[in-house]
């Protein structure tokens, strides 16, 4: 067994995961790692009614809710309190944040850094907040102890870019469907007949795009567009602006109606153009979903063969040769994904080594 360790995250909204991909990844790794017999904390923007979850101590900071401030001053208050309670070894998630990590190297606590995607190209920033994430990608690969990489694109874009070596541990997933339905029955939907989406409703993850493909489609399937944003009411607004009554938007969903959701479905799109790996896109892959990714290096990094490529021209067509496909031979697409989720995306194999990663900084102290 490995010696038990003190372990903080630092970065997300919290746990448990009810907002996106940082989240569940959080949730995920924390509560394997407390499960492995490590004290882990994970500092949350939300209060929890109870001070731990499945072995997970939640630790509350505030927060300024505003789009540009809220990341960072919750995780600037969240880095004040770990630096009186020092845990062994932190873990923050989002380059944004890397301007914290020396405060808390300065009170002894070595720091890895998970990147995340390259958020300076996301359309909902202004010329500031993309000025601020460019400047903090330098400073990720000055402050923190190891960076991390959760997709071998943006691993070699730090080194081409930077100079800047990396650790590439990536995202991980559930694997095999579930066979309850109940969040169908809410929406309306039948196993089997409709495409789904899974995304935050912004700009730059083509909720919109996916609508309007389907709009031209002749089929009596139905769309169905998960997800939400908080700082994107219009957006999101003209997503929802259908008379197409075979579309269905209801918001973000979680947990058990989620994994209903990907594991049913006929279809599933992916969309995104900015990140690095997108989670919705291996949890779907990971449930046996017949998967159709926007072809971005990340998203084909994960997806490869396992899945079928569009560009954004393209969709509409790729969505017809989903309808046109039999029964087997979707079937035969689905079973693809998943093995090629099982073979590169485990949570347990994850949490390995995110486990030697923090023990490893331990021993930098």
């Amino acid at each position: 067994m490995p010696p038990r360790g003190r372990f903080a995250i630092l970065g997300t909204r919290g746990i448990p995961a009810n907002y996106g991909g940082f989240e569940t990844f959080a949730e995920e790794l924390s509560t394997r790692l407390a499960g492995r017999g490590h004290e882990v904390t994970v500092y949350c923007r939300d209060a929890y009614p109870a001070p731990e979850y499945r072995g997970v101590r939640l630790r509350h900071a505030p927060a300024i809710r505003h789009k540009y401030f809220e990341t960072l001053s919750h995780t600037f208050l969240s880095t004040l309190h770990l630096m009186f309670h020092r845990p062994q070894a932190a873990l923050y998630c989002n380059a944004a944040n890397a301007v914290f990590t020396p405060l808390a190297r300065m009170a002894g606590v070595p720091v890895a850094l998970n990147v995340d995607g390259l958020e300076r190209h996301r359309k909902k920033w202004n010329s500031f907040a993309q000025a601020w994430y460019a400047l903090s990608e330098r400073m990720a690969t000055w402050f923190p102890n190891v960076v991390v990489s959760d997709a071998v694109h943006i691993q070699r874009y730090y080194r081409e870019r930077y100079g800047k070596d990396s650790v590439f541990i990536p995202y991980g997933a559930q694997i095999g469907a579930v066979t309850t339905r109940a969040a169908l029955d809410r929406l309306g939907l039948e196993p089997g007949r409709y495409f789904l989406y899974v995304s935050r409703m912004e700009p730059e993850n083509n909720a919109l795009l996916v609508r309007e493909a389907f709009e031209k489609l002749d089929t009596p399937l139905k769309l169905a567009l998960i997800g939400d944003a908080p700082y994107a009411p219009d957006y999101i607004a003209r997503v929802r602006d259908t008379r197409d009554e075979r579309v269905v938007a209801p918001g973000a969903i979680y947990g058990t109606g989620y994994a209903e959701l990907q594991s049913h479905c006929f279809a599933y799109i992916q969309a995104t153009e900015v990140g690095g790996t997108h989670p919705a896109l291996i949890e779907a892959m990971g449930r046996g979903a017949l998967t159709l990714y926007l072809d971005t290096p990340e998203n084909a990094e994960v997806a490869g063969e396992a899945g079928l490529a569009f560009r954004a021209e393209t969709l509409g067509e790729r969505m017809r040769e989903a309808l046109a496909m039999g029964p087997g031979e979707r079937a035969e697409w689905g079973r693809r994904a998943a093995r090629r989720v099982a073979e590169r995306y485990s949570w347990d194999t994850v949490t390995d080594r995110y486990e030697a990663l923090l023990l490893g900084l331990v021993g930098r102290r």
